[in-house]
């Protein structure tokens, strides 16, 4: 697990706007560990992080196109059933919330065939303390107080 910037661009909802980005990108010799494309009506919002923040947004700026940028955690999500589900259940138990996700292209380097998840969360540190607790990102934290759901 660990941070990275995030690159948002709101784009005209029109073939070839996406394709124009991507391919100026690549000639920048930017690589995308992430890419999310999500419509809203007329425009639409494509976020990304980048290899090379600084190559990606120097791309950006010579197409005069706008862009946000945002601290995002990404985490490694092994192929496991359940798994992003735990991750989310730990941030959820430390009252952190998660404004958006979505996945990478490939795994991480230690995801054993599963994916890169990359997370908004309200409190990036906050975020990282809890995920690492025990050095294991998707095991559970014991809450205080509560009994197993199955008990004989």
């Amino acid at each position: 697990m660990h941070t990275a910037k995030q690159l948002s661009v709101r784009l005209v909802n029109k073939p070839g706007r996406l394709a124009a980005i991507l391919a100026a990108l690549s000639k920048g010799k930017v690589n995308l560990h992430a890419l999310a494309v999500m419509d809203s009506g007329d425009r639409g919002t494509v976020r990304f992080v980048p290899d090379d923040f600084a190559a990606a947004t120097e791309v950006l700026d010579k197409m005069n196109v706008r862009y946000d940028s945002a601290d995002v955690l990404l985490v490694e999500v092994p192929s496991q059933s359940g798994a992003f589900r735990k991750i989310c259940e730990r941030l959820a138990a430390d009252h952190l919330n998660i404004g958006y996700a979505y996945c990478s292209f490939s795994a991480g380097r230690g995801a054993k065939g599963g994916v890169l998840a990359v997370i908004k969360v309200n409190d990036l540190v906050k975020a990282q303390r809890v995920l690492s607790e025990n050095g294991n990102t998707s095991s559970r934290r014991k809450q205080p107080g509560r009994r197993p759901a199955h008990t004989r």
